[in-house]
């Protein structure tokens, strides 16, 4: 026999019995994956937004399957989603938290708020703050330049004609994306059932608001003398809404003199008022 053929038979001897070894060993020392977990991923919106805490929709499922995790943990996937995990576990779905959606904190678009320099860098919002605090005369108003916008993975806020972010809560799913791009903090989640913001994030003195945006909040007090729930106050120059408070009846933004509070056409809800000689009280001595 030639010593070329004996080396084939050799090494095809020796891969057979290598291969039959390692399917041995890896039937035996095999790590079985929870089959919920495949079953859980499969729902998932695969957006891998991280709005939950773990790293992507796949690290989610095995966290739930492994009880590390609550089945509503998907923020994206709302109650629709927290329904089907629950049934995939075998639990109770708690859908007692509210949905909740972004809000923009700021209307200082093109008209109403004032510039102190041209911008003609990089189209991004860090980058024009980086540039001496950005050309916005308000240095906590929006930057205009849309990066938000290219945050959202859902395609749920865009900018208007006049430069101002837009949600649209019918998409938005509350995934902190928006909320963590904006280096200006003016936007934040809030429940969707609320319809009464103060669109504003200046703590200037109210002079010093005027000198820069007309419609931003100068720190008058009407709205929270007008109050009847004890909603909303003023600390620290801008008027701020107790959520857990407030009933949208939005007569805050009916005295507002420059229109900083929206009110948008949600229900009102139903509250225990505070006793209204209490606040009558308050008003006189103020």
């Amino acid at each position: 026999m030639s010593p070329l053929i004996l080396s084939l038979i050799v090494m095809g001897s020796l891969g057979l019995v290598f291969g039959l070894g390692l399917a041995l060993a890896s039937r035996k020392f095999a790590v079985e994956s929870d089959p919920h977990i495949d079953e859980i991923e499969a729902v998932l919106p695969k957006v891998n937004c991280g709005a939950c805490g773990a790293a992507g929709c796949r690290a989610f499922a095995e966290a739930v399957a492994a009880g590390k995790m609550p089945v509503n943990g998907c923020v994206p996937g709302g109650a629709a989603v927290t329904a089907q995990i629950a049934s995939i576990m075998g639990v109770d779905a708690d859908e007692t938290k509210e949905r909740e959606v972004a809000q923009v904190m700021c209307q200082g678009d093109y008209e109403h708020a004032k510039l102190r320099s041209l911008y003609d860098g990089l189209q991004d919002c860090r980058a024009a703050m980086g540039a001496a605090g950005g050309p916005k005369g308000c240095v906590y108003g929006c930057l205009r330049l849309g990066s938000c916008v290219k945050a959202c993975p859902f395609n749920a806020i865009g900018l208007n004609e006049h430069g101002i972010p837009v949600v649209d809560e019918s998409r938005c799913t509350g995934c902190n994306k928006c909320v963590e791009a904006c280096p200006r903090n003016i936007i934040e989640l809030r429940p969707v059932s609320m319809g009464v913001h103060v669109r504003c994030r200046s703590i200037s003195k109210g002079a010093d608001v005027r000198k820069v945006c007309t419609i931003g909040c100068i720190g008058c007090m009407k709205c929270q003398k007008t109050c009847k729930y004890d909603a909303i106050h003023v600390e620290n120059n801008l008027a701020r809404i107790d959520y857990s408070k407030c009933t949208n009846c939005g007569e805050c933004a009916e005295v507002c003199p420059v229109g900083s509070i929206v009110k948008q056409g949600k229900t009102v809800i139903v509250r225990e008022s505070i006793a209204v000689d209490k606040v009558e009280t308050k008003t006189q001595k103020a």
